[in-house]
């Protein structure tokens, strides 16, 4: 007999507050300068510091029915869009023909219940956004993070909502002259972006009774975005071996960016 997994209902009591507070640190570093030389983006800071929300709000990142660890589920766009309205005041969930001119397939929001107890569930989730500024575009790589919910009092224990660090995490585009059809990109590096509220150390201090691993949680919702994340890369290495042993051609590919995330 099949076993089905354990599943719960995730909620919130909507009639208490919470306060965000809000973070974008100076620009570090961009390809071509373009936190220098435009000015728009040099001086990019967060729209507000400090921010009360209704837990309506987060509301939103719940899912409808009772869910199991592992599995995901869509976000309502409402609430992420009012918290991004806390970095910057013209923020977009949409990603694609009518923004940078092409088509692509990285729309959406999407969450995971990574663990629980009976006290407290960790969700994690990834919400692709960017930003409209004075004469072009921010995109930032991805933003991910945590809402954790306390089951007993159904309130927010805790909330991030940031932007992951790498080499680069996040593209922008700019028109410098107004009357031409094209624009000119950059990528760059901005070391903080970021939305929090509540005691991280609950993730670090709570036994759960189910979970998977942060990195099985970020798997399972990179395949919601990208069909390139379905297929099975190896190392090279690999491949050279397995070729021959499988009989089957070694497909080689060169790419200039990066296949799970909007920074290039």
């Amino acid at each position: 007999m099949k076993t089905l997994p354990n599943t719960i209902t995730l909620n919130l009591d909507d009639d208490a507050e919470v306060s965000v507070k809000g973070f974008i640190a100076p620009i570090e570093y961009t390809q071509y300068n373009f936190h220098v030389d435009w000015d728009t983006l040099a001086n990019l800071r967060v729209a507000e510091r400090k921010k009360q929300y209704s837990t309506s709000i987060f509301c939103d990142f719940l899912p409808k029915e009772a869910v199991s660890v592992g599995t995901p589920w869509e976000i309502e766009h409402a609430g992420p869009l009012e918290l991004l309205k806390q970095f910057h005041p013209n923020p977009s969930l949409g990603m694609g023909w009518d923004l940078h001119h092409h088509k692509t397939e990285s729309q959406g929001l999407w969450a995971c219940l990574r663990a629980y107890d009976a006290e407290f569930a960790d969700i994690v989730f990834r919400i692709h956004a960017q930003f409209a500024l004075n004469g072009g575009w921010f995109t930032p790589a991805q933003f991910t993070g945590h809402l954790v919910i306390n089951r007993v009092k159904r309130s927010v224990a805790f909330f991030q909502m940031y932007v992951p660090n790498g080499t680069i995490n996040f593209d922008a585009w700019r028109k410098t002259d107004p009357d031409a059809k094209g624009h000119i990109t950059d990528s760059g590096f901005c070391p903080q972006i970021e939305l929090r509220t509540g005691i991280e150390n609950i993730l670090r201090n709570t036994q759960f009774v189910e979970s998977i691993t942060q990195e099985e949680v970020e798997h399972k919702l990179a395949l919601c975005f990208y069909k390139s994340q379905h297929i099975n890369w190896v190392s090279l290495e690999e491949a050279l071996e397995m070729g021959p042993a499988q009989q089957k051609p070694i497909h080689a590919i060169s790419i200039n960016g990066p296949l799970l995330d909007e920074s290039c």
